[in-house]
Formats: C-alpha cells, sequence, structure tokens
C-alpha cells in the first residue's frame, strides 16, 4: 500500500506496458520508426497514447484540437477513438514530422477525419475563433512550443465547449520544474503554466503522472 504515486522503475514500467497497454501493430511501428528520428524523445509514450484513447472514448468527444502533432501517435490514438464523423483538427509547423504522420493517418484509414495545418498554431487558434467555432470542442491537446502554452491555454478554452477538457503535456517536464537551479526557457514556461493553472478559478483540473505529465483541465464555464 502506498499513500503517495509510486516511483516506476524500469522493471515496474515494463510490467505496467505488459499488463495494460494494448498497442496496435501500426502504432507500434510508427513508434519505432520515430525512434530513428531526431527529437524521437518528443513522442508520447504508448500507455499514455491509451489513456488518451479512454480519455476521448468516455467523454463521447467528436470534435477535438491537436496543438503539436510530430509524427502523429497521439493524433492517431485520439482520432482512432472518435466516431466516424469524428473531426481532429492538428497543428504544426514541421512537414519533415508531418508527412510521417500523413502517411500513418492514411494506413489507419483516418486520413479522412484529420485536417491538418500547417502553419503556427496561433493562426490556426484565432482562423478557428473568427469562423465561429467558439465552445464547439469536445477535447483539446497541447503538445507544442512550451513558450506559448499560456496563449495556446487561453484561446483553447474559448474553443471548448463547457464540459470540455484540455490536456496539456510535459507538465512535469523529466523533473526540472522541482529544480530551482534550472532556469532554461523552457523549465520556466512550464512553470509559469503550472501556477497559473493551480490559481485559475475557472477550471477543474489534475497532473496525472503519466508520460512527462500530463495535466488535465475541466473547464468550468459557458
Amino acid at each position: 500500500m502506498s499513500n503517495r504515486t509510486l516511483s516506476i522503475d524500469d522493471r515496474l514500467y515494463d510490467y505496467l506496458c505488459d499488463v495494460s497497454v494494448n498497442e496496435s501493430e501500426l502504432l507500434r511501428q510508427l513508434r519505432e520508426e520515430t525512434a530513428q528520428l531526431e527529437y524521437s524523445v518528443m513522442q508520447i509514450s504508448p500507455e499514455q497514447g491509451q489513456f488518451m484513447s479512454l480519455l476521448i472514448k468516455l467523454m463521447g468527444a467528436k470534435r477535438a484540437i491537436e496543438i503539436g502533432t510530430f509524427t502523429g501517435y497521439s493524433s492517431i490514438s485520439v482520432a482512432s477513438a472518435m466516431p466516424e464523423d469524428g473531426k481532429l483538427i492538428c497543428c504544426d509547423i514541421s512537414p519533415q514530422w508531418t508527412d510521417v504522420a500523413e502517411k500513418y493517418w492514411a494506413l489507419a484509414g483516418l486520413d479522412k477525419n484529420i485536417e491538418l495545418y500547417s502553419q503556427p498554431a496561433e493562426l490556426t487558434l484565432q482562423m478557428l475563433l473568427d469562423d465561429g467555432a467558439e465552445k464547439t470542442f469536445d477535447f483539446i491537446f497541447i503538445d507544442a512550443d512550451k513558450q506559448n502554452y499560456i496563449k495556446y491555454y487561453e484561446m483553447a478554452l474559448r474553443l471548448l465547449r463547457k464540459g470540455g477538457l484540455i490536456a496539456v503535456d510535459n507538465t512535469l517536464w523529466s523533473g526540472a520544474v522541482a529544480d530551482p537551479e534550472n532556469i532554461e526557457p523552457g523549465t520556466r514556461a512550464i512553470r509559469r503554466f503550472n501556477d497559473l493553472i493551480k490559481q485559475d478559478e475557472r477550471v477543474s483540473t489534475s497532473l496525472v503522472t503519466i508520460g512527462d505529465g500530463l495535466t488535465l483541465i475541466l473547464k468550468e464555464f459557458d
């Protein structure tokens, strides 16, 4: 028994994956291909992908946004859990990575459900707001440049319906956020974001110790 979150060593992590993760062959292939790329550490873990799929199914989400797509593991996890008429909008600026994502979307039969915007996410979010999409999305995943997390969060809140969910990745930042001597820009940006969320009375939150830290934010207001 424990009254705090367990530390996960390699043996326990392997056991966790063995007994709880049902990764498809396609996602396994994508994960292995991504592992050969520079910045492969940006890919979410298989247990996080499965957790996000479960959230989508629990919510019955049909409209979602992903800010930061990389090679597509998280987008497949989200889109494959939505109904046939579900729609996922992906925001990324790196064709070298999204070309891989688009290949796997097609292999998964999800290319009709996913729309990619290859431009700064702020432009895409503002375009959606200008087009009248405020309060119409069920789920938004933020996993992009950390210095803009607060900006993305505020825009996401406007696009999200009441009762919708925002999931924000990397909020433990490999533990760096707890090191007062670490003043690297990304670390400081995540600390600012975490401090903001803790004090935001508009939402209910939980920082889940999965992957690199995943903060779940429930929109409480209309």
